[in-house]
């Protein structure tokens, strides 16, 4: 078993709700799931990755925790904060779900490079 196949909580197991979108629970969980990764792939090489995944995960939660009926997915977050103007707003949930995006795929990135045989770490990056 690797660390992935064993993880509680994996973004494939996300079930899409049809019109409303990816449940934000789910998301989120599967997103907490990834951190210890970054722990082993270099605490001090990605502590600063770590930090942004992390306070952005926070964000978004901060903002479902807030009504967890109305926010059950991120397309409602998102579609609230841009109904009330303040979407492009420093540290509202979708500025902070864009960052997570772009660091997942980040991460998706580097993770690839290493699956396809790159040692060098700095390469990877």
């Amino acid at each position: 078993p690797t660390f992935f196949s064993v993880m509680s909580n994996r973004f494939s197991d996300i079930e899409l709700q049809e019109e409303e979108g990816i449940p934000t629970e789910e998301f989120l969980e599967s997103c907490y799931a990834i951190v210890p990764v970054l722990d082993k792939l270099g605490p001090t090489v990605f502590a600063p990755v770590k930090m942004d995944f992390v306070g952005n995960i926070k964000k978004i939660n901060q903002k479902y925790i807030t009504n967890k009926e109305e926010f059950d997915t991120l397309q409602k977050i998102v579609l609230h904060e841009v109904n009330a103007g303040v979407a492009q707003v420093r540290n509202s949930a979708t500025e902070a779900l864009l960052w997570l995006k772009r660091g997942l795929k980040f991460l998706k990135g580097f993770l690839t490079e290493v699956k396809n045989g790159e040692k060098n770490i700095q390469t990877a990056l």
